[in-house]
């Protein structure tokens, strides 16, 4: 027999949770649209030159694959099976996107994309193979005013969805940088030194300084220990500029400070604050990155950063860019388990005999469109467990039940 389950990673949604993904996501939309971004879509499939660009770190390799069509392929390389890919996330296709329609976008563009993405990888609780991501991008904004906005909207969407104590984490990449030179490592070891910071929570310091002893010998130690002083300071950001001294650029801290400032005042249902052990796995970042959390779930619900040189690798012009994403499948989790899961009222259901002849049934439902002035009206016929299907449309939203007997209709309770 042919598999009735989808595919590994991938899940149906009944009309109840599709619908409560919908309300999610309208919430989601129109939050953003009240701070001044316009909603856009690219495609599914991208250039397979594209996907794997050096941009995306280890997402790049989780990407699905599409075989060429209609050409012979044994023996063939890599290359020559592949040339098209799923996308991995949005923010690749929207650089591609302003390169290719930058003479009709406004001089500070920004977008809203709210899309399913693909990934290869593990699933677990909240991460899937095909999952949405809720995207808002400011291009063009050199200032870190592109960052303000995409923190404090993201905040706010999460405020109207009902979430507080919502933390953003925030950090640069340049200080980053900044951290690995200032301890002597090589531009080499650089990436393997972040990606044992980024694991500091799960595998601890021990473990951190035991992954960097393989990178450079000697400098494990000296590595956490200087996390650790910036860390237990009373204001790491100050510390962090005194310990790293000429190694970090001014404007790095200035512009962190600036931020800190302004969302703090605009920002209700939470805080920001700065992390020194903030990293971000994309490749593209090369400034200011942030990470979202909020209580209820041991993992980020989203994140995102600065990526100033995107967009010049396919023009030839480096272009301002900052976005910030939404883990849509995880806040659609907390939702569910915290048992706000009411839909919008659908409207009004009539229930009719069942051997009433279909033009009975269309002038029944005809006439209850006009005397209730709504073109939102469901009819359905009768079963014979009529308890259970009243049950059922309440639970599906339904605001009104009527039955339709003997030419009249009688409300249900």
């Amino acid at each position: 027999m042919l598999p009735k389950t989808p595919a590994k990673g991938m899940r149906d949604f009944l009309p109840k949770d599709f619908a409560l993904r919908q309300q999610i996501l309208a919430t989601i939309q129109k939050t953003y649209e009240n701070f001044g971004f316009m909603r856009i879509e690219t495609p599914a499939v991208e250039n397979i030159e594209l996907l794997t660009s050096k941009q995306g770190g280890d997402n790049e390799k989780l990407i699905f694959k599409i075989l060429k069509r209609g050409e012979k392929l044994e023996n063939a390389s890599d290359e020559q099976l592949c040339d098209l890919g799923l996308r991995y996330d949005l923010t690749v296709p929207l650089a591609r996107f302003y390169a290719n329609n930058v003479g009709q976008l406004p001089a500070v563009f920004k977008s809203i994309q709210m899309d399913n993405v693909w990934r290869a990888d593990r699933p677990q609780r909240g991460r899937y193979r095909q999952f949405v991501q809720c995207d808002i991008d400011v291009i063009g904004e050199q200032s870190n005013l592109a960052e303000i906005e995409l923190i404090t909207a993201t905040m706010q969407t999460l405020d109207n969805l009902g979430f507080d104590n919502v933390t953003v984490r925030l950090s640069d990449r340049r200080l980053l940088n900044a951290l690995v030179a200032r301890c002597g490592f090589e531009d080499e070891q650089k990436s393997a030194v972040f990606i044992a910071l980024d694991k500091l929570d799960k595998i601890g310091v021990t473990g951190v300084i035991q992954e960097v002893e393989t990178i450079a010998q000697g400098k494990g130690v000296e590595f956490v220990n200087l996390i650790n002083r910036i860390n237990s300071a009373s204001d790491p950001l100050e510390q962090c500029a005194r310990e790293l001294g000429d190694y970090l650029p001014v404007e790095v801290k200035r512009n962190l400070e600036e931020i800190l400032y302004v969302t703090g005042d605009l920002v209700t249902n939470g805080r920001v604050v700065f992390d020194v052990t903030l990293v971000r796995g994309m490749g593209y970042y090369t400034g200011t990155i942030y990470e979202l959390s909020v209580d209820g779930l041991g993992i980020s619900v989203g994140g995102g950063g600065r990526y100033d040189k995107m967009i010049g690798r396919m023009t030839g012009n480096d272009v301002p860019a900052c976005g910030f994403s939404i883990g849509f499948e995880r806040i659609a989790l907390l939702i569910s388990e915290r048992g706000n899961t009411s839909v919008a009222s659908r409207g009004t259901a009539i229930l009719v005999d069942r051997d009433l002849e279909s033009k009975q049934v269309l002038d029944v439902m005809q006439a209850c469109r006009q005397a209730r002035k709504s073109s939102n009206v469901t009819l359905l016929r009768k079963i014979k467990n009529f308890s259970f299907q009243v049950k059922q449309l309440k639970e599906q939203g339904y605001e009104a039940i009527y039955e339709y007997r003997n030419g009249s209709f009688g409300k249900i309770d």
